[in-house]
């Protein structure tokens, strides 16, 4: 076997000193390390050998083999550092040419919203509080004083994925959920962030999904007062101080009294214009004082607590905030209309 391995060395040598390339050397590695390669081939003559030789051939073999594993490593380094030498030397870098612009990405206007809106209420002592977005008739209406005849539901066209279950059509059933598990039936402050579900034809101000925050007051002695300041900071931080609210009567089943609530238009500073349709104001959520009815289901002592609550749509507070006209830009995700809060970030504009 030693006059084969030398013979064999001698001519891998020969044959490495010929290749020019990485491809040519991956072949005479295979050529000869392969399976079938005329190294690996020398294993069957050990298979003759008796018991004493095969020690010394077998060595003898083991070291040729790492050999020619090194040769041909050695061999593919210099090849590859060659190669980057003449890379270095034909390939020139012009330092007066503009750099490729790199695309990043943006807060999305709803995230931007939502974030600030929560930001404003956790500073506040809120509890942000999440719900399940697929809800039992229980939660979604009867414990919102909706029975099952009751009028009010439909106010609200619901997809249903089982007979007594649907997908939510507001988050207020977080607002019911939160106070019955509060065992203690004390005082609550808690704002719910959420995915809803109505069955409406998507258009230019109404969608199938969309977002909604609400917020739930409970405590002693809670009244239109704390509503009303609660509303006017918020307004004002998302909107600007010299914004101004007022309330209009409505109807909510969860809620006595219920209140439509406007907001000076920021546009014409509630002097009249066609974005707010010459009014002044410009509609921005629903609120009133929680239903004495809503409280006790809850396991509250209506007599002794009170409080208040109030649900606004993030597209409708995005497109004010931003000048959207089109609820099916949050949803489409156009380079061109997601760039425009890159702009913003990198302004450092809210």
């Amino acid at each position: 076997m030693e006059k084969e391995i030398k013979q064999l060395k001698k001519d891998l040598e020969q044959a490495i000193a010929k290749v020019n390339d990485v491809k040519s050397l991956n072949d005479l590695r295979v050529h000869y390390l392969g399976k079938k390669g005329k190294i690996t081939g020398l294993k069957e003559m050990l298979k003759e050998l008796s018991v004493e030789d095969k020690k010394t051939a077998g060595k003898l073999f083991n070291d040729f083999r790492q050999e020619a594993t090194d040769l041909i490593e050695e061999k593919e380094i210099n090849l590859k550092r060659k190669a980057l030498d003449e890379q270095l030397i034909t390939e020139k870098i012009d330092p007066t040419l503009g750099a490729t612009e790199i695309k990043t990405g943006s807060i999305h206007p709803l995230d931007r919203t939502i974030k600030e809106v929560l930001d404003l209420f956790v500073s506040m002592g809120y509890d942000v509080v999440t719900g399940p977005e697929i809800e039992s008739d229980e939660y979604n209406f009867a414990r919102l004083n909706l029975p099952k005849d009751h009028p009010a539901r439909d106010m609200q066209d619901s997809l249903y994925v089982a007979t007594d279950y649907l997908l939510r059509t507001q988050t207020s059933p977080t607002q019911v959920r939160t106070m019955e598990e509060n065992k203690a039936k004390g005082p609550i402050r808690m704002i719910a962030p959420g995915k809803v579900y109505r069955k409406d034809d998507d258009d230019a101000t109404h969608s199938h999904q969309f977002m909604q925050i609400e917020a739930l007051v409970v405590d002693e002695n809670i009244n239109l007062g704390h509503l009303k300041g609660t509303l006017e900071l918020m307004v004002q931080t998302l909107f600007g101080k010299e914004r101004k609210i007022r309330f209009r009567p409505s109807y909510f089943p969860f809620t006595e009294p219920s209140l439509e609530v406007d907001v000076s238009c920021f546009r014409c500073d509630g002097e009249g214009c066609s974005f707010c349709k010459e009014s002044g104001w410009l509609e921005i959520l629903g609120a009133g004082m929680v239903h004495p009815a809503v409280l006790e289901m809850s396991g509250y002592d209506k007599e002794k607590y009170s409080g208040f609550a109030f649900g606004l749509g993030v597209e409708r507070l995005a497109m004010l905030k931003y000048g959207i006209n089109d609820i099916r830009q949050f949803y489409q995700n156009h380079l061109h209309f997601l760039e425009l809060f890159e702009r913003i970030d990198k302004e450092g504009h809210k």
